[in-house]
């Protein structure tokens, strides 16, 4: 599971809540690539900064915009 922070667009970043490590939108962090893999193949669920669950097809969709 994953939680989406970040204040303004361009300052997001994502917290893995297993091990509280912070991922920023770096397609170079290997954590980073994890993240969206996981998404994309509905091995994992984020949450929006407010702590609601995305739906898969919400979560993917958000990812798809990502660098």
């Amino acid at each position: 599971m994953y939680k989406l922070y970040g204040a303004t667009v361009g300052s997001e970043f994502v917290i893995r809540l297993s091990d509280g490590a912070v991922i920023p939108f770096d397609p170079a962090n290997s954590d980073y690539q994890q993240f969206k893999e996981q998404i994309n193949a509905d091995a994992a669920q984020l949450e929006d900064a407010d702590g609601n669950v995305m739906s898969p097809e919400a979560a993917k969709a958000y990812v798809a915009t990502l660098p």
